[in-house]
């Protein structure tokens, strides 16, 4: 069963259960998954991969997650408890993140696959380092290890 699939089900389980946090969450996916199967270069038949809607829902929760920041800091707490309940069901379809651990290990290797030595390589290790872990890591969190590894 693809995501878009499995959004469009528990959409329905949401409705028939009366969750009303996850059925907003889910309508908002819902409509994440339309609009990116509309875009210029999607498939013809309406589908969305699994590797974009992975894209869409990465996507939105960094929203989700940058929102709860800015209310938090703004003492809105209702707001930011509304977004940090999307952000919870949204996690539920990305993949297991990884550890700071791992990252480290990960880029370790491909440093010393690719050679760089300093902080002038970064600009040419962090594509690399994005590439490689698309998916597993925040950018941030990846830039961060980048930084301290090439010291």
């Amino acid at each position: 069963m693809s995501l878009q699939d499995q959004v469009n089900a528990d959409v329905i389980a949401a409705m028939k259960s009366r969750d009303e946090i996850s059925l907003r969450a889910l309508r908002g996916l819902k409509s994440a998954l339309l609009l990116a199967a509309t875009d210029k270069g999607a498939s013809a038949d309406g589908k969305v991969s699994d590797e974009q809607a992975i894209k869409v829902f990465q996507k939105l929760a960094k929203q989700r997650k940058e929102s709860f920041d800015i209310y938090t800091q703004n003492g809105r707490v209702d707001l930011a408890q509304t977004e940090a309940e999307e952000l919870t069901v949204i996690e539920r379809y990305l993949p297991k993140q990884m550890d700071e651990a791992e990252i480290k290990s990960i880029l370790q290797n491909l440093l010393t696959e690719n050679g760089a030595t300093g902080a002038a390589d970064f600009g040419k290790m962090m594509p690399l380092a994005m590439k490689a872990l698309a998916g597993k890591a925040d950018g941030k969190v990846i830039s961060a290890v980048l930084k301290q590894l090439l010291g």
